[in-house]
């Protein structure tokens, strides 16, 4: 797994299996947000998958699936309102982990200071600065 911190409450990845929420949970997450909706490739598992091993390992779940390109203003506002209620640490994963971060970015710009979540994001590897 390429899990990426980006603040104490927040990581995010590229796409995790099954197999891996052991490991999730291992590393001290709390919950785990799918931003990638089922199907957008062939080898992916299915969030259902992905959720069943969470429940069992005691994870809280949020399926908040963003197409590739199609992330709206009704996306940002359901993880605003779901961030506040979601047991922290947060593993946040898509394909990249880029449209989970930025979704993040977007639903917290009224909470926290511009200029400190383009840093932290950019020392996860992400580059927001042209979407904030």
């Amino acid at each position: 797994m390429d899990i990426r911190r980006v603040t104490p409450d927040l990581a995010v990845s590229p796409q995790i299996s099954p197999e891996e929420v052991a490991a999730v949970k291992a590393a001290g997450f709390a919950s785990i947000v799918c931003n990638r909706p089922d199907g957008e490739s062939f080898d992916q598992p299915a969030f259902a998958e992905v959720d069943a091993a969470a429940q069992a390992a005691g994870l809280r779940t949020l399926f908040l699936p963003v197409a590739g390109g199609g992330m709206t203003h009704a996306h940002v506002e359901a993880m605003a309102k779901a961030w506040p209620e979601l047991p922290k640490p947060v593993l946040a994963y898509c394909r990249s982990g880029t449209r989970s971060i930025t979704l993040w970015a977007l639903s917290q710009r009224d909470q926290l200071d511009r200029d400190v979540v383009i840093a932290a994001a950019r020392n996860a590897g992400y580059d927001l600065s042209m979407v904030l």
